[in-house]
């Protein structure tokens, strides 16, 4: 769960530190108090987008951090490890963002960088977030899909990946059978060049590092005589000539004549004489070795100015390197091939698209039949959801269908669009009184309506996502009454597995609040502060009789608004 939140400098708050216990946690307070600058810093909290008007005026930056209290198998834990972040799962998890003024961003988990990618996967299993025209969402039969597959997400994913492998490399044979039979008139006139290039790179039999191999073999073969006559006169000058090795030889024999009288101090220095009369030996042996190798060689050299002039010339018309080289006459081969090849190339295309496009019809209808008993099972849910918010007499129906396209794959014996989702159409359906016919939500579903359906969704999701965090920000608008008092009730039911958060302007609503925070916005020396009040239950009282009454608070508004909050606490005790 979310246990405290830090904010520093957002918008009109200055700074503002919460701390939150588990259940039902409801936000009130007028119009404009800043209410939404709280959902806007676990937005930000959880990866969302920031910029430098979210910055409080005259402030550096602003700062948000979160701590979370987690189960060790949560999977968050998993994905901070999958992201190299070390984080024990006895430990709190702090989240902090900044946002500068100058419009930069900065995350930090458990105190170690992270970028915004990895901010928002990890915020993924912690926060979820529910705005008030969310449930427009409904109306947009393209999502019904992704929330039948969330659903059943452990039952649909093995079926759902082995269809979009099957999906990818389908699209694949169909992009490059298209490609092929598209080959121009201008492809075949290159294959004259093609033709000649290959020749010519094959006939140079380019080997990677011959260049550079090349390039020391001339630096030696051009200064064949310095090196002879360098490698001769320091040959010399160390034994030839007696100089460094008779020197040195008869400065160990003294020092072996004498080591005796002072074996202490002269056995030491006559070991390093020692050393170095056999070192200056040994490489006046390998010098030696060295110059009777040097070679004088004018063709060879001759050869390999010319073989370098052949390397430069094909690296200005075919790659950097050899490598880059090789790689081009790889690709201008194929080519070739494919030119020279079309018809029999197009007709084992051809064979692969058709068996793929067997293989894909398979792999969908197995997938749409899961989709269709997955259907029935969240209908049923949803329909026991929403009993429990004054719509027991409403049917829901997920419509699993496909739509016919001549340009589709086959299934069976139907040509059927697809995509990478699938064959399947879904659409959400109700009828919300009895005897009618489902109908699409778009077409009957009013907003207290849609709200009621997303919060029954949510219930359910909950119970699957295992997200520790829900928030809802004003999903309740456009229901009163019973309706109301019916969403309270879920809400507060589903606090009882998660933590849940609700902006709220309904007294119903508030009245379940396991605990009630009260946004209200001061002016002081001309500068505009939100406070962020934990109300006591004579401020609950207070609160809930303002929201009943408008400005005017009155006894018989305070005396209803502490009924209501009774029968609240008397229901929460039964749910």
């Amino acid at each position: 769960m979310l246990t405290e939140l830090s904010i520093r400098n957002l918008a009109v708050i200055e700074h503002v530190h919460i701390r939150f216990k588990s259940g039902f946690h409801v936000l009130t307070g007028e119009t404009g108090a800043g209410k939404s600058i709280i959902i806007d810093a676990l937005t930000l909290i959880v990866g969302g987008r920031g910029s430098s008007e979210l910055v409080r005026y005259g402030a550096d930056k602003a700062v948000i951090e979160a701590m979370f209290d987690l189960p060790s198998t949560h999977p968050v834990w998993h994905t901070l490890t999958n992201f190299g972040i070390q984080a024990e799962p006895s430990e709190h998890l702090v989240i902090r963002r900044e946002i500068t003024a100058a419009g930069k961003s900065s995350s930090r988990i458990n105190g170690q960088l992270v970028n915004l990618t990895m901010m928002r996967e990890t915020g993924e299993w912690l926060v979820n977030i529910h705005g008030q025209h969310e449930h427009q969402s409904l109306l947009d039969v393209e999502e019904h899909i992704h929330s039948l597959d969330l659903f059943a997400d452990a039952e649909i994913n093995a079926a759902k990946k082995t269809y979009q492998a099957s999906y990818d490399q389908y699209m694949k044979l169909q992009k490059d059978l298209r490609e092929l039979q598209e080959t121009s008139k201008q492809a075949l006139q290159m294959l004259d060049l093609y033709r000649f290039q290959i020749e010519e790179l094959t006939t140079a039999e380019l080997k990677v590092g011959e260049d550079e191999a090349l390039l020391e073999e001339k630096r030696k073969l051009a200064n064949a005589e310095k090196l002879y006559q360098s490698t001769s006169e320091a040959y010399d000058f160390l034994y030839a000539t007696n100089r460094g090795l008779d020197a040195t030889g008869k400065a160990v024999s003294r020092l072996q004549d004498i080591v005796q009288l002072d074996p202490s101090k002269l056995g030491p220095l006559m070991e390093q004489a020692q050393s170095a009369f056999y070192q200056l030996e040994d490489a006046a042996y390998q010098l030696r070795d060295y110059r009777d190798e040097i070679e004088f060689n004018p063709s060879r050299l001759d050869f390999i100015e010319q073989r370098l002039d052949l390397i430069s010339s094909l690296r200005r018309k075919y790659g950097e390197n050899i490598q880059e080289m090789q790689a081009y006459l790889a690709k201008i081969t194929r080519e070739v091939d494919t030119i020279e090849n079309k018809d029999e190339h197009i007709r084992n295309l051809e064979a692969k698209l058709a068996k793929e496009e067997k293989q894909l019809g398979i792999a969908a209808l197995d997938l749409s039949n899961i989709r269709k008993e997955i259907a029935q099972q969240l209908a049923s849910q949803i329909e026991i959801e929403l009993r429990d918010l004054q719509m027991e007499r409403t049917q829901f129906g997920v419509q699993v269908g496909q739509i016919l396209d001549e340009r589709g794959i086959e299934v069976d014996g139907n040509k059927v669009r697809f995509s990478r989702q699938g064959i399947d159409q879904v659409e959400f359906m109700m009828a919300p009184n009895p005897g009618e016919p489902l109908r699409g939500l778009s077409k009957i579903a009013s907003g207290g309506e849609l709200s009621r359906i997303m919060l029954a969704m949510k219930t359910i999701f909950a119970r699957i996502d295992q997200i520790p965090v829900l928030v809802f920000d004003e999903v309740d608008t456009g229901v009163s009454g019973r309706a109301a008092q019916a969403i309270a009730e879920k809400m507060s039911a589903l606090s009882r597995g998660c933590q849940v958060f609700s902006i709220t302007h309904l007294p119903q609503v508030a009245s379940f609040a396991d605990v009630h925070f009260y946004i209200r916005k001061e002016v002081d020396q001309e500068r505009t502060f939100t406070r962020v009040q934990d109300l006591p239950e004579t401020g609950q009282i207070e609160e809930l009789a303002r929201m009943l009454g408008g400005v005017e608070v009155t006894e018989t508004t305070l005396h209803h608004a502490g009924e209501m909050l009774a029968m609240a606490r008397n229901k929460k005790s039964r749910i």
